[in-house]
């Protein structure tokens, strides 16, 4: 934005909120700034640059500047709401409670805030508690999707599968096109073996939304028809920056265990953390690998699609270098660059592995370890080397992954069964698989 500098404060925040909702964020913290240097107690510029700060990962100024607000305008429940969210994000369940619940004292019939508490006392040994507050959400605001599909999902960890259903039929209603609904339910009809009616979900929201990646993959998905190679990049980029700000609860939802078990494999093949390695993290999604890989690493780099992901993962603060890109092209990019890579539950996206294998051994130092997981298949006669599976992820044949990695130059030294998480109450099997360079390095352990 060029011209004199704007004098008149509403009409400054209008332009800081305008270039806010725009993803212009370095222009709206420079108008942010200017707001609060000519009024260094206004509330509103004082709450939407917390805000913006805490979009960032800048999570202790942002709730400075929301407890600032607050001082000025403490009868206001949208800060004492997104200052709860600040906690939230700081891992502080009880001060984040506690800023939900104040919110809702000044504004009992807010949908965001009944979500938002509703969601976190259901992720406690509370859940009971927040069944109805979500139910209440969704009634108050049947066009706001976010309530309807944490409702869902509430149902779904107490194994109601046919509510959870039901409250995402019942949401398609009010809100055909709501894409958060659409993909749950597509899930759920997987889930309980209705493939014909994913496949019809599909059909019908890619004939409403012709240029969807996201609906022409999970029909292919379904169907088996033009199935690609790999995931889209567009579709993955855009699911995970969609969800980036739920990514962590969802994940604790579903029992994640995929970064703690390359961790350990990892640990096992490079003996006592000495500080001393350069470990990637492909596909570091929000950084939960991070604090498991940091005390192994002298420089610790995290590689994601993702742009929102890399963000969540840069307010953790553990990693020395975040980059956004395409993985395979990004490791064939740095040769001999890496004394360790792991790759946590981000190899279900690719269908054909020579591409990564080929890039990953590009990256390694000779003597280093790839460590990843994958979904597993039946390694079975007749079974292909790989298969989209109908919920949009790939699942591999053991030997078919020892394959890849022999003609790659890498030698299968681990290839251990586990469950990766669970899914509508279902484990989802996987293996995790440790493959050290070929070369005369030192091999670590």
């Amino acid at each position: 934005m060029s011209g004199e500098p704007v004098s008149n404060i509403p009409e400054l925040l209008a332009q800081a909120m305008q270039a806010h909702a725009g993803g212009e964020l370095d222009t709206a913290e420079g108008l942010y700034r200017q707001a609060l240097h000519q009024s260094p107690q206004d509330p509103d510029a004082l709450h939407l640059y917390g805000v913006l700060e805490a979009q960032r990962g800048r999570h202790k100024p942002a709730a400075d500047f929301i407890r600032q607000a607050i001082a000025v305008r403490p009868l206001e429940p949208m800060f004492h709401n997104n200052l709860g969210n600040v906690w939230l994000e700081r891992r502080c369940v009880a001060e984040a409670e506690a800023c939900y619940r104040q919110a809702l004292a000044l504004a009992p019939t807010r949908p965001d805030v009944l979500n938002n508490l509703g969601v976190l006392l259901s992720l406690t040994e509370r859940r009971d508690e927040g069944e109805p507050l979500l139910r209440r959400a969704a009634e108050l605001a049947p066009q706001f999707s976010d309530a309807r599909q944490n409702l869902a999902n509430h149902l779904l960890r107490g194994g109601r599968v046919s509510e959870a259903l039901q409250q995402c039929l019942e949401g398609l209603v009010i809100a055909p096109r709501s894409r958060t609904l659409r993909r749950l339910l597509g899930m759920l009809y997987i889930a309980l073996g209705r493939i014909d009616e994913a496949t019809a979900l599909y059909r019908g929201w890619l004939e409403t939304e012709p240029d969807s990646v996201e609906a022409r993959f999970l029909l292919s998905a379904c169907s088996g028809r033009q199935v690609p190679d790999r995931c889209p990049e567009r579709y993955v980029a855009d699911t995970f920056d969609a969800f980036a700000d739920s990514f962590d609860a969802k994940l604790q939802q579903l029992d994640y265990r995929a970064p703690g078990l390359v961790a350990d494999a990892a640990s096992r093949r490079l003996g006592p953390p000495r500080a001393a390695l350069t470990v990637f993290d492909a596909g570091c999604g929000t950084g939960l690998c991070g604090p498991l890989l940091r005390p192994q690493a002298a420089h610790l780099l995290g590689v994601d699609l993702s742009a929102a992901m890399v963000g969540k993962a840069r307010s953790r603060g553990v990693y020395d270098e975040l980059v956004v890109a395409e993985l395979v092209g990004f490791l064939a990019g740095r040769p001999a660059g890496a004394d360790v890579i792991v790759s946590a539950d981000t190899l279900c996206y690719f269908g054909r592995l020579e591409p990564f294998a080929a890039a990953a051994r590009t990256a390694l130092r000779d003597g280093g370890w790839l460590v990843f997981t994958v979904e597993a298949q039946a390694d079975e006669p007749g079974e292909p080397a790989f298969r989209l599976q109908p919920h949009g992820r790939y699942s591999h044949r053991r030997s078919y992954v020892e394959a890849v990695l022999r003609d790659a130059g890498l030698v299968p030294a681990e290839v251990q069964a586990a469950v990766l998480r669970n899914e509508v109450s279902k484990p989802v099997d996987g293996w995790v698989v440790c493959a050290r360079a070929e070369g005369a390095g030192p091999g670590f352990a």
